[in-house]
């Protein structure tokens, strides 16, 4: 038997104020170890977010070593947890247009250092939006995961929501949780999706799935924890806050003793050029 881990996803509205944005950071890391956190999710671009998109992102970017990632492993320090926040990256490929691009990155930072690297591998070319535009797609890699007292977690970031095949690869890791730091915008049923695509990650990989959004007006919120059979145990409206849930390796094999739809599945996923 595995004891319970806490954890938290923190929902707030990153700014073009990267100071701003990791005094906020602070304040909900805090407040979520208060909680009983070990690990805390915050939403994608914490460490700088413009809307609409301009030139201002690639100059804002930064190394994955950079100062913001220093900032949080002082965080992860000072709580003994881990902190997982999304990054805007300094990317090497221009655009077709001519300007500079940057990586939509997700890190994992503990109190020793970067635990994990995602880079959003699905851009927001959607619902009248170009992301890829300003951004880089991620690599099709391994992915990268972090354990934290016997609980294995992956990295996914808002639009892979859409694709299945992401959250089943990162199933096929071993992951226990998958970790979704977003910017689910706003628009006529987007709330329902988010909140669907959710439980389904969840219910069809037999996983914990915990995801953290910006809230409303640009967001949805809706920051949420869904066990592996699909309820949600935790979850934040539409304010800025945390919410704390507690999940074990023992209940993912639990649920995949009754339910081992993983097992019986015939197919797998090939990555697609």
């Amino acid at each position: 038997m595995t004891a319970p881990l806490g954890i938290a996803v923190a929902q707030f509205a990153p700014t073009a104020d990267r100071t701003a944005n990791l005094q906020a950071i602070a304040g909900l890391v805090a407040t979520a170890a208060e909680r009983g956190a070990r690990v805390v999710l915050l939403p994608e671009y914490s460490s700088f977010f413009v809307d609409p998109f301009d030139a201002s992102l690639a100059a804002h970017a930064e190394p994955v070593d950079g100062p913001f990632t220093a900032a949080l492993r002082e965080l992860a320090a000072a709580h003994d947890l881990v902190v997982v926040a999304g990054l805007l990256e300094r990317a090497g490929e221009a655009a077709p247009g001519g300007h500079a691009r940057v990586r939509n990155t997700v890190v994992a930072v503990g109190p020793d250092g970067v635990r994990a690297v995602y880079r959003k591998l699905h851009l927001y070319d959607a619902f009248g939006q170009r992301e890829s535009d300003w951004v880089e797609p991620g690599a099709l890699v391994a992915p990268e995961t972090f354990e934290v007292d016997g609980v294995r977690f992956a990295l996914m970031t808002c639009y892979d929501l859409r694709f299945p095949e992401v959250a089943r690869t990162l199933a096929d890791t071993g992951a226990h949780v998958v970790l979704v730091a977003a910017e689910w915008v706003r628009g006529p049923l987007k709330e329902h999706h988010w909140r669907t695509l959710l439980h389904a990650r969840a219910i069809e990989n037999t996983l914990f799935v915990a995801a953290a959004d910006h809230p409303p007006p640009l967001g949805v919120g809706t920051s949420m924890i869904v066990d592996p059979q699909g309820v949600e145990i935790a979850a934040v409206g539409t304010a800025t806050d945390t919410a704390v849930a507690f999940v074990d390796a023992d209940a993912v094999a639990r649920v995949r003793r009754v339910n081992p739809a993983l097992a019986l599945r015939r197919f797998r996923v090939v990555p697609r050029e």
